[in-house]
């Protein structure tokens, strides 16, 4: 079930700061931990450290979102057959996901994979669409996928490699009982679009719930707002580097 175009190609001519990769990585996980979007040790954020997207930053095997610091991030190859065998082996859904994600679509150059509520309860519903009945909603219009197939724990490759071609398609994918995941350019973008997505899945929620008809969007009004968000991009670079100036204020050890 797809609801979107292919992705554009992000341009990949500028040099990766890696230590400055590192601290978004890190600021993104702490602040999921803020929002409650974690569960328990599990779920997982990645970041691509080169240009061809094999390799990647990611959080390491059942640490908590809160602990992370930047020099804890490991730097793993999408092409490492034997990576699972090493001590410091990472969770087998995380190398599932992320590894064939980074690996098949190197346009994806953050790819962000959690659990939220609001979303994951979209995900339990027959219709996990997200319908554009506001602004937020709307902001997804046309810009995500549906995967109705549910295959359990995503810690097989099959799985990895399906899951991948879906992310192919659309920059966000909505994972039938299971969760979401976002991917963008930048850790900042990411964090944006997981950010509204989950905002846009309460309110969309919350609309279910008072079991009154919805006031859908037509799809041309639908786009147009979609398209309107596009203007307002830099916004997510302003709320994240707010969001981070709080970390730092109250402990700015996730830079270290």
């Amino acid at each position: 079930m797809n609801a979107q175009s292919p992705l554009p190609a992000a341009p990949l001519a500028l040099p990766i700061d890696e230590a400055a990769l590192r601290i978004d990585l890190a600021a993104a996980f702490r602040l999921a931990a803020r929002f409650g979007w974690h569960e328990s040790v599990g779920n997982h954020f990645s970041a691509t450290l080169s240009t061809d997207g094999r390799r990647f930053l990611m959080n390491r095997k059942w640490q908590h979102f809160a602990t992370v610091r930047a020099s804890d991030l490991q730097a793993l190859d999408a092409d490492d057959g034997d990576v699972m065998q090493r001590p410091d082996a990472p969770d087998a859904s995380a190398w599932c996901i992320h590894g064939n994600a980074h690996r098949r679509v190197p346009e994806a150059r953050v790819i962000l994979h959690c659990h939220p509520i609001a979303a994951t309860t979209l995900t339990t519903l027959s219709d996990p669409r997200l319908l554009p009945i506001d602004q937020n909603t709307a902001r997804f219009f046309g810009r995500y996928a549906v995967d109705l197939e549910c295959g359990g724990i995503a810690d097989q490759e099959e799985e990895g490699i399906r899951i991948a071609g879906l992310l192919a398609t659309a920059p966000h994918l909505v994972m039938a009982n299971h969760g979401v995941t976002v991917t963008a350019e930048t850790v900042a973008e990411a964090f944006e679009h997981l950010y509204f997505f989950e905002k846009a899945a309460e309110t969309l929620l919350r609309a279910y719930a008072t079991g009154k008809p919805l006031s859908v969007m037509t799809d041309a009004v639908a786009e147009r707002t979609a398209t309107g968000w596009d203007a307002y991009r830099g916004m997510a670079f302003a709320h994240f580097d707010y969001l981070k100036s709080c970390l730092d204020a109250d402990d700015p050890s996730y830079r270290d």
